[in-house]
């Protein structure tokens, strides 16, 4: 594939302005058309024929999930790819988008040479492509929004309680590694103390969490993102290697792209 056409879904005129400017100076990407209504979609992609959707999740008339649906009822050939971009980081939305097809997700704000990363590799393998740890690192956000990229990756919920805590205890031990080898006499307690529950609580909620990311099957993503198998699927960690694990990835990775 030469030049790799892409077709931009977004009712902000800024974003798509920022994008259309952005992938102008691309030789290898083509934008084939930019439409602001949900309900212009379909026709737009039947005449265009693009090979990389770009779509906003909140659009006018018909949102992007409904986008989603319609675009099902095309022959596999006319379909394509299609990454999310929105400013949405909820668990239900991130899981239905990828029930309904999605190649990849990205949260507003993003960078631009990473989404162009991710189109060449969906436009090329139409699979999903995980951040790298280093491209992670890259963004502008805090340690806690890098921390809930990897959870709801691995399909941790975020509506659950071991979700808060297990993003509490990475964010500790970022701040001060020698606290994981006083996990149940500093850092559970630590946690209860800033979420208003007991250490008991914390150490069961936790473990739930990690169950539920072991039952999902989603790690071998998380694997190709940290570039290594530091996950076994038969080998569940424990609270506190789960937390160093998850720590020690989001460090290394701050220093290589400092």
């Amino acid at each position: 594939m030469d030049t790799i056409k892409i077709m931009l879904a977004d009712d902000n005129q800024g974003m798509l302005k920022i994008l259309e400017d952005y992938f102008r100076a691309k030789s290898d990407i083509r934008v084939v058309a930019s439409v602001t209504d949900g309900a212009q979609v379909m026709a737009a992609v039947c005449q265009h024929m693009p090979d990389v959707l770009l779509l906003d999740l909140i659009m006018p008339r018909k949102d992007g999930f409904s986008v989603l649906e319609e675009l099902h009822t095309l022959a596999p050939g006319m379909r394509p790819r299609v990454i999310v971009l929105t400013g949405l980081l909820r668990d239900d939305f991130v899981a239905q988008a990828f029930e309904y097809g999605v190649n990849y997700y990205m949260v507003k704000p993003f960078d631009l040479n990473i989404l162009y990363r991710r189109i060449c590799s969906v436009a090329k393998d139409g699979i999903l492509a995980p951040l790298r740890m280093e491209e992670l690192a890259e963004r502008d956000d805090g340690d806690g929004d890098k921390v809930a990229n990897i959870f709801l990756m691995l399909g941790i919920p975020a509506h659950i309680k071991g979700y808060q805590y297990l993003r509490e205890g990475v964010k500790m031990v970022l701040g001060d590694h020698d606290i994981i080898n006083r996990i149940t006499k500093e850092l559970y307690p630590g946690i209860a103390k800033r979420c208003h529950t007991t250490p008991s609580k914390v150490e069961r909620a936790m473990r739930h969490a990690i169950q539920v990311a072991w039952s999902r099957g989603r790690i071998d993503s998380v694997n190709r993102m940290f570039g290594c198998e530091v996950f076994s699927e038969n080998d569940k960690p424990t609270n506190g290697e789960f937390i160093a694990l998850i720590a020690d990835k989001i460090r290394e990775a701050a220093q290589k792209s400092a």
